[in-house]
This record gives C-alpha cells, sequence and structure tokens, in this order.
C-alpha cells in the first residue's frame, strides 16, 4: 500500500459507502426487521468478508436477492432468532463447500435458469415493495390493495414516485454526461430527497409527515445499550426440520449470488490469478455464521456496489474496509439523521432494483433465443414464485436438462436416401436411451436398399444399442438390404 493507492481507494470507500447506506436500511426494511440489521450486515460484510475474501474489489453485504427467501423464511420458522439458527448453519455449509473445492460446479447452472432466478427475485421485490410505496408501515400484501381495507398515503406515494424519476434521470445520457454528477450515486440522491421532503414538510405542512411512515434505527448511549439491541439464535430450534431446509436454500443460493457476482466483477476488472471461488466461499460462510451469531441478514458478494467499487477507481481492498467503518460509524452515532428518511424513499430504490434484476428486455432476449433458453427461464420464474427458491431452481434445472436430452437424441443420428442408397449418420456416442429413436429411423428403410453407416464420430456404443443394430443385420438379407460399413459385426 503506498499514497498512490490511498488517494484513489479513500474516495472509492466513500462512494461505495454512499451506495450502499440506502440499500443496507432498505433490504432490513424490505425484509421486516430493523434497519440497524441491514447496517449490522453491511459491517460484518464490510470488515470481516473482506479480510478473508481473495477478491480486492468484490464488496459483500446484504443482498436484495436475499430478501424473499428472508421474508418466506422466518415466516415458515415463526421466528428470527430461529432464522438466525439457520443462518448460522447455512455458514457452516459455505464453509464445507468451499474446503471440498465445490466452488468450480457453478459452472454446472445454465445460465436460463440464472437468469430466471434473478427475475424471479425482481418480481418478488417488486410485489413486495408496491404496498410500502403506497403508503404502508408494516408488512403488507400486494392482494391487500383490491381488499379496500388498505390506506393509501399521498406523501408516500408523492416521495417514491419522485425517488423512481430521479432513479431513471441517474441513468440518462444527460446526467452520465457530467462527471461531477456521475460520481454520486443516484440512489443516495433519491433518498435524500425523502429526507429532505420529511424536514421540510413537517415544517411546511405538519400533515404531510402524518401519514409517512419512516424508518426507525435506534440510538445507543454505550456498548452495553449495543450488545441488548442484538437479537440471538434460537438454540433449541435444531429440532425444527424446517431450519435445515432453511439453512441449506440460503448456502445454496447465497453461494450462486456470491459466484456469479464474481465473475461478473473479473469481466469487469479482471485480477491474475483470478480469486479462488472455493476461498470466496469460505470467506463467506465466516461471515455468515458470525452473521448468524450476532443478528444480522444472509451476506453475499454484491455486484451493484462491486462494480461501483472498480469504476470509481479501487486499487486495494482498503476502500472495502474504509465502507465498513462508515457504516458502522453511521449506524453508531448518526442514527437521528437516518432516521427522517421515509420508507418510501428505500422503496423507491428497492423497486428500481427489482425493475433492474426483471427487465423486459431480459424476457425478449430469451424468447428470442428460442424455447430451448426460455422455457427453462420461465419456469424456473414460474417455481420460485409458487414453490419457493430452491423448488424453483430445481425445476429450472430439470426442464434445461430435459429439453438439452431432447436436443441431443434429435441431433444424434439422421437418415439421409440417395435413391435406394440410404446414408445412417451417427453423430455421438449412443446409450440406451438412443434406442426408441435409432428403431424409428431404421424401420423407415425399404426392402432391397442399400444401407451405409457413418460412425467416424461414434467411441462408445451402449451393448443394447449394439443389439438392436445386430438385430437389424441379421434380418437385412431376408429383406434383400446390404450392409457397409455396419458398426456391429454380424454373423
Amino acid at each position: 500500500m503506498n499514497v498512490k493507492t490511498l488517494r484513489q481507494d479513500l474516495p472509492a470507500g466513500l462512494v461505495v459507502f454512499l451506495v450502499a447506506l440506502p440499500l443496507c436500511l432498505g433490504i432490513a426494511q424490505a425484509s421486516g426487521l430493523p434497519p440497524f440489521v441491514g447496517l449490522l450486515t453491511g459491517v460484518i460484510g464490510g470488515l470481516v468478508v473482506t479480510s478473508f475474501s481473495p477478491s480486492r474489489f468484490a464488496v459483500s453485504g446484504p443482498a436484495a436477492g436475499l430478501v424473499t427467501i428472508v421474508v418466506a423464511s422466518i415466516a415458515s420458522l415463526e421466528s428470527f432468532s430461529a432464522f438466525l439458527l439457520a443462518l448460522v448453519l447455512a455458514g457452516v455449509i459455505q464453509v464445507v463447500l468451499g474446503l471440498l473445492r465445490a466452488g468450480r460446479f457453478i459452472a454446472l447452472v445454465p445460465g436460463s435458469v440464472i437468469k430466471g432466478m434473478l427475475a424471479a427475485i425482481g418480481i418478488l421485490l417488486i410485489m413486495q415493495q408496491i404496498p410500502v410505496a403506497l403508503g404502508a408501515s408494516g408488512e403488507s400484501e400486494l392482494r391487500a390493495l383490491f381488499s379496500g381495507e388498505f390506506n393509501f398515503s399521498s406523501s408516500a406515494i408523492m416521495v417514491a414516485a419522485v425517488g423512481l424519476l430521479i432513479l431513471w434521470v441517474w441513468t440518462t445520457p444527460l446526467v452520465k454526461k457530467v462527471k461531477a454528477l456521475s460520481w454520486i450515486p443516484g440512489p443516495l440522491i433519491a433518498v435524500l430527497f425523502g429526507g429532505l421532503a420529511t424536514v421540510f414538510g413537517e415544517r411546511l405542512q405538519p400533515e404531510f409527515i402524518t401519514n409517512l411512515p419512516r424508518i426507525s434505527l435506534p440510538k445507543f448511549d454505550s456498548l452495553g445499550a449495543l450488545v441488548a439491541e442484538l437479537e440471538r439464535p434460537d438454540w433449541e430450534a435444531w429440532r425444527n426440520p424446517s431450519v435445515y431446509v432453511v439453512a441449506v436454500t440460503l448456502a445454496l443460493v447465497a453461494s450462486l449470488e456470491t459466484l456469479l457476482s464474481q465473475q461478473a466483477l473479473n469481466k469487469l476488472r479482471p485480477q491474475n490469478p483470478a480469486p479462488s471461488p472455493n476461498r470466496e466461499m469460505v470467506a463467506q460462510g465466516i461471515g455468515n455464521t458470525l452473521a448468524g451469531f450476532l443478528g444480522a441478514l444472509p451476506i453475499t458478494a454484491v455486484i451493484v456496489r462491486s462494480s461501483v467499487n472498480v469504476s470509481v477507481g479501487a486499487q486495494s481492498k482498503i476502500s472495502i474496509l474504509l465502507h465498513g467503518v462508515l457504516l458502522l460509524i453511521c449506524g453508531l452515532w448518526f442514527s437521528e439523521l437516518l432516521n427522517v428518511i421515509p420508507l418510501a424513499s428505500l422503496a423507491a430504490v428497492l423497486l428500481y432494483t427489482g425493475y433492474k434484476l426483471a427487465t423486459p428486455r431480459l424476457f425478449v432476449d430469451q424468447i428470442r433465443m428460442g424455447a430451448q433458453q426460455f422455457v427453462p427461464f420461465i419456469t424456473t420464474i414460474v417455481g420460485i414464485i409458487a414453490f419457493g427458491m430452491l423448488a424453483g431452481i430445481g425445476l429450472g434445472i430439470a426442464t434445461q436438462i430435459l429439453y438439452s436430452v431432447y436436443k441431443s437424441h434429435r441431433n444424434a443420428m439422421h437418415l439421409t436416401r440417395y435413391d435406394d442408397h440410404y446414408v445412417l449418420r451417427l453423430q455421438q456416442n449412443l446409450t440406451f436411451m438412443h434406442n426408441p429413436r435409432l428403431q424409428k429411423l431404421l424401420d423407415k428403410i425399404p426392402e432391397n436398399s442399400v444401407v451405409i453407416v457413418d460412425h467416424d464420430n461414434v467411441h462408445y456404443l451402449d451393448p443394447d444399442v449394439k443389439a438392436v443394430l445386430k438385430d437389424f443385420g441379421e434380418k437385412a438379407p431376408r429383406r434383400g438390404i446390404r450392409l457397409n460399413q455396419w458398426p456391429v459385426a454380424v454373423k
């Protein structure tokens, strides 16, 4: 580390902190937990995970993609403390997977399933945050909007709408051309507007904030007060089988999101040698184990914050560590300042995040790629929304495997006719699963024909396949069929 590195890392750390702050608060709020939990998660990710991570640029913390899993898991386990036990176990599973070098298996997950998972997360995030943007102060389902019992808040709607407008404007070329503005994160401006609306709205029109729910961070007068705020895992919940299902789900999805973020980050800023995915899983596992002990949210490497870290010129881990320190300071001594932020502002940030995950352009691109990509993609989305994350991913992978097997069978062999000559081309090694199609093609060959077999690319034939070919070869002379280059000896 030298002076030049510090000159680049310090401003980068400040910018990453400004991006992470509203996201940490919003993700905790969206999970139905106190905003302080989000800050605590950001601190653990920024300080602990970074210390063990092999990547110099990956920023870890609470992820919007896990919000729906957290909400569903807490509901199924009926307590946050039981969920924390599952998180501890998930961290242990990640450490074990890393030590077993399971990171390499990320390449086995089809791209269509990964994109479907991200799109489903985006859709669920939007469904969850729409009521908050319209004035809900706590957990409220989308169906409540149509029941006639929902209390709309014009103040919340206005704050959320302006916040979304700001986030959109920040992506336009007009803002990107201004270098000074491009350094300021759009989510920070959206949240800053919400805070100003609260402060000046209270002074100019007191009823403006009456129906404008805001975040609520506790004020800590001592270290003891801080420790008292932390929730502990419910160790008695180990008897609940659902705890282990949640633990496996968290471990797999958090690892998947982390490794995908690492792959994307390597394209933005290559590191030589590339960070080990196995060491990264161990680092994330340590972070999630500690998060479970201290009462925080699940942690993953997050591509949004990581890409910001790279784009503003970070050179080392100093920028990430600084962002963690600033989150800690903010939570300890600036809670009153953060309490002016409306929930609608955080909802706007999360709605925009959900839209980017499930943009209509993604669906159009998948449709254009054909049924082999689109069907597993949409199956994953429907499966996750209907049955949960793990089941949805499983359905998506199963659908992709079925399509791949089908295409493999269709392209494994071809029968071509040239007058009374038939050419049977075997394109790949054949197993017993190819027998139905092979038999169907052989049945098309009429009597008094010449059959030529092109099997130069075949190195293995299943015994069942050989049996089908041998049976055809033995009957061929009686039908007047002459065989040429037959792959199986016929006596």
